[in-house]
């Protein structure tokens, strides 16, 4: 359904007469998944309870339970139907039951103790990368990849030109896709997420084997909770990494929690869930500000959605989970737009850029391999001294701000593939496209 919206709905072994079936709605699809996943959370065990959930890759009852409040909140959330975009009109899945499923799963993984955030977000990733897949931490599941298989930091690390001191995976490793250059500036510059999450670096051609870091053009970015540099097995296949893919972690189910608390109990229940995301965001000197004045200041219900969804952008920032929320939000078509302006703007340095920085200045610090980088901040202007070189880096291109979605193209009605004219044609005529295809 992620792909294609409605599909076949298959519960049953196949038979002869049920071996060609025509697509279900979704609704029907959404009330079995959310019934069987209510009973498998009662077949599990918390995160280290026994021997099977000591391990993140396998699954225990607190993912469970959080995947059915992630899939209780797209359920009643806006999507693209055949008719047009709009929430499900089914009684059984309206907002007030799948934000109560929700919020009760939230709570019961919350109140179980048996997950928690990470207090450091870099730890966190570092972990990941680590491959720590010791359960009862932040990770709730990953998906799991052997040594040799799996493309995480191959396809979305940082960059690295060539085999270095810290891999042996190939040549234009990491770097497929990074975060646009605008999200480095949405963040607070005392925001420890920041400088995990975009990384303004790669790094270049190995010499005798030792890779330094060095600065590309075109505004490049990199997502950096993907890294070789903090892996401790040194990867030697020429294809994948065998780094696992975090499908869920704990920071999720705060946020969904605070999202479904906002709408049935108000702002004050909201409160709580969305200041222990902050709290790990920023030191303990700025939680007086940064935690308890931002989100006490949040009165009503829309200014707590608002923050909820700017947090949400925030800390999954490379996690491949953004998408799916904006479209439940019914908010992917103004996003993309509104991402496009910002990239203009930041392009000319005009309204909310024209305090960033055109030029960047950098030296390498005594290990001679890493960066020091001066002018990725806000007002950054001036040489901070002759030992530093210069960086141009203002040239973002038109092209690159419309790579973001083909011009003429409304996001919000091109939410599905098309099904492939394969199946379309193996299918005796039960399938067809909807949705303009």
């Amino acid at each position: 359904m992620k792909a294609w919206g409605d599909v076949p709905a298959r519960f049953e072994p196949i038979n002869s007469e049920t071996l060609y079936l025509a697509k279900s709605s979704r609704d029907v699809i959404y009330k079995q998944l959310i019934a069987d996943l209510g009973e498998a959370s009662t077949l599990v065990a918390w995160p280290g309870e026994t021997a099977a959930t000591t391990s993140v890759e396998r699954i225990n009852k607190a993912f469970v339970k959080g995947l059915r409040a992630r899939l209780a909140m797209v359920v009643s959330g806006f999507q693209q139907y055949p008719d047009g975009v709009r929430r499900s009109t089914d009684p059984d899945l309206s907002v007030a039951n799948m934000y109560k499923i929700a919020l009760d799963e939230c709570r019961d993984v919350i109140n179980s103790g048996k997950a928690k955030l990470e207090p450091s977000f870099e730890t966190l990733w570092k972990k990941l990368n680590q491959e720590n897949v010791t359960a009862g931490g932040e990770s709730l599941w990953e998906i799991p990849f052997a040594d040799g298989r799996g493309r995480v930091v191959f396809s979305f690390g940082v960059r690295h030109a060539t085999n270095n001191q810290f891999h042996n995976n190939g040549s234009n490793r990491g770097g497929t896709a990074g975060p646009l250059p605008t999200i480095f500036y949405d963040y607070d510059v005392a925001d420890s997420r920041r400088d995990v999450s975009c990384v303004p670096y790669r790094w270049g051609t190995a010499v005798n084997g030792i890779a330094q870091q060095e600065l590309v053009g075109s505004n490049t970015w990199y997502f950096g909770k993907f890294r070789y540099e903090w892996m401790t097995r040194f990867v030697t296949s020429s294809n994948d990494d065998g780094v696992n893919k975090m499908y869920m972690r704990f920071a999720e189910v705060l946020l969904i929690a605070a999202e479904a608390a906002n709408e049935l109990e108000g702002t004050a229940a909201a409160a709580p869930y969305l200041k222990e995301v902050r709290k790990r965001a920023f030191a303990p000197a700025l939680h007086p500000v940064k935690v308890e004045a931002y989100v006490n200041g949040l009165t009503s219900k829309q200014a707590m959605f608002n923050a909820i969804v700017n947090e949400h952008k925030l800390e999954f920032v490379g996690e491949m989970e953004r998408k799916q929320a904006l479209i439940r939000w019914n908010l992917l078509k103004a996003n993309l737009e509104l991402a496009k302006t910002k990239m203009y703007n930041f392009k000319n340095r005009t309204g909310e850029y024209a305090d960033v920085p055109k030029t960047l200045y950098y030296k390498y610090k005594t290990d001679n391999v890493s960066l020091d980088i001066y002018g990725l901040n806000r007002g950054e202007n001036v040489s901070p001294g002759v030992d530093y070189s210069s960086f141009g880096w203002n040239s973002l291109t038109d092209l690159r701000v419309e790579s973001l979605f083909k011009a003429g193209v409304n996001p919000d009605n091109r939410q599905f593939w098309p099904i492939w004219q394969v199946f379309i044609d193996g299918s005796n005529n039960t399938l067809k496209n909807d949705y303009g295809y």
